[in-house]
């Protein structure tokens, strides 16, 4: 594998771990409603989901998924399904970020966590990513060694973006400007997963 091939491989992973979606909106919420630590939680099972399906296209599992309709199209239904409950939490402001904030309490590490490995496993986009993108990759490594190197590059760049989104979205300073607009916040993202739900059953 060349400097030019892992740069672009680099590059794909970067790019896909900083667009926009609902791994983003669940990482805000718990840096913000749980704290730091809630937050750096919520990335790094995340990107244990992304190492994951890295895992999945490098055993050729995912040729599987590509060649069964039924199968894709279930692990769609359910994502869809997994962001409009979220969606909806949100909008009724019941788990979202100004309930947690008024109440005082903290999600636990575990559910934050596990929001955050749900979110990555059961979104369409990133099976996609995988299937049409990353499995490019896999064919160029020439031993074990690099097909490690190609498996873990998602997972770490994705883990160590989302911890850059956790640490700032949970600064004291953050906090204290959303706090007052923490429902609004909610309704907002509440709005966006229900559209992301939506749109994902309509692929």
């Amino acid at each position: 594998m060349t400097i030019v091939v892992f740069f672009t491989l680099f590059s794909v992973c970067l790019l896909g771990a900083m667009s926009p979606g609902p791994s983003l909106a669940v990482v805000t919420k718990h840096a913000l409603s749980g704290g730091r630590f809630n937050g750096l939680c919520t990335a790094w099972a995340h990107a244990s989901g992304v190492f994951f399906y890295a895992l999945l296209t490098s055993s050729g599992l995912a040729v599987l998924l590509q060649h069964s309709p039924v199968l894709f199209k279930a692990l769609t239904w359910l994502g869809a399904g997994y962001l409009a409950y979220l969606g909806v939490k949100s909008l009724m402001s019941k788990g979202g970020i100004q309930a947690q904030l008024q109440s005082g309490k903290k999600v636990s590490a575990l559910a934050a966590a596990g929001d955050g490995l749900a979110i990555s496993l059961f979104n369409p986009k990133i099976a996609l990513f995988f299937i049409a993108l990353f499995s490019q990759f896999i064919g160029v490594a020439d031993n074990m060694a690099e097909t490690a190197v190609i498996v873990a590059t998602p997972a770490l760049i994705d883990g160590l973006w989302y911890t850059l989104i956790a640490v700032v979205m949970s600064s004291q300073a953050v906090v204290q400007r959303i706090q007052a607009k923490a429902g609004i916040i909610d309704k907002v993202t509440g709005g966006v997963l229900i559209l992301l739900a939506v749109k994902a059953v309509s692929l």
